[in-house]
């Protein structure tokens, strides 16, 4: 097993990276070698007169040293020492008899008519929300969320029924982080983890206009809209890994304003789905050729 080492954003703290993941879902920060009970590779670390902190998540080590040394003159001893530990049997973290048992899943990306975006289907329904988050702060309500937005080129994420879609930075390839994602989703669920906590959702005032209990406070119109956009329009984006939502509808201006979600958000054939699509349709089915459908983050 060779390990990669790299560079943080704290001269201090080195990563040691493993072609794999270590962990199943769980990270560890070990202040000193009292606390390296269940991690035999930690507290052997900790035998080197440098180590300050180690932290093990994901598929890397991450080791914080004294200023005595300079990294420079030690990461190869280092890397060679963990390398030399893990070929010879050595466990990294031990495991937690009373840990729930793993509920086998399958998890399988799609890709979506957004280059930035790709859909992870799940065979098993996740949550009856339909969530998004655009930052790791507005994942509060999803521990899966939080943990997802640690990968450095997560940007957004989506999560309704059984998928997740992923919105990602541009300096990264799908080619290059779709394996390490949909194998961090499968384990993830499979060792019982949080997925979202239905009981802190902030529901927003714009996905509030959807419910029951407020539809009725809605113009004819407005209603009308938003069972078309239900019944013929969710189904087919969401198809794509994405959502759409009414926002609003004016009367004077003959504009019906739509939020779009998930991989619909920043899509590049969004704005030709917007007019040729649902804006002909929503002129058809409710008989009124001057509406105009604009998308208010598209």
């Amino acid at each position: 097993m060779k390990i990669t080492i790299k560079e943080t954003q704290n001269p201090a703290i080195l990563k040691f990276e493993f072609p794999d993941f270590i962990t199943q879902n769980e990270s560890f920060e070990f202040k000193n070698i009292d606390e390296t009970k269940n991690s035999p590779l930690a507290q052997q670390l900790f035998y080197l007169p440098f180590v300050k902190t180690v932290y093990i998540s994901g598929n890397f080590i991450a080791i914080e040293r004294f200023s005595i040394v300079e990294w420079k003159d030690v990461q190869d001893d280092v890397a060679e020492q963990i390398e030399e530990y893990i070929a010879g049997g050595g466990k990294i973290v031990l495991e937690d008899e009373n840990k729930t048992k793993k509920q086998p899943i399958t998890v399988y990306g799609e890709t979506t008519p957004n280059p930035a975006s790709l859909k992870f289907v799940i065979n098993k329904g996740i949550t009856k929300s339909t969530v998004e988050f655009k930052n790791i702060d507005e994942a509060k309500a999803s521990p899966l969320a939080q943990e997802l937005f640690k990968f450095h080129y997560v940007k957004e994420i989506f999560m309704t029924e059984n998928y997740i879609s992923i919105t990602k930075y541009d300096s990264s390839t799908w080619e290059e982080i779709t394996l390490e994602l949909r194998t961090f989703i499968k384990q993830f669920i499979e060792n019982g983890g949080t997925i979202l906590d239905e009981s802190l959702i902030d529901i927003s005032t714009k996905q509030d206009k959807q419910e029951i209990k407020n539809f009725d406070k809605l113009d004819v119109t407005s209603q009308q809209i938003i069972n078309i956009l239900e019944e013929y329009v969710k189904p087919a984006v969401a198809a794509d890994g994405g959502n759409i939502l009414f926002d609003s509808y004016d009367e004077n201006e003959k504009t019906v304003k739509v939020i779009l979600q998930g991989s619909c958000n920043g899509c590049p054939s969004s704005t030709f789905t917007l007019k040729n699509g649902i804006e002909n349709m929503l002129r058809s089915m409710l008989n009124n050729n001057d509406l105009i459908v604009e998308a208010i983050n598209g």
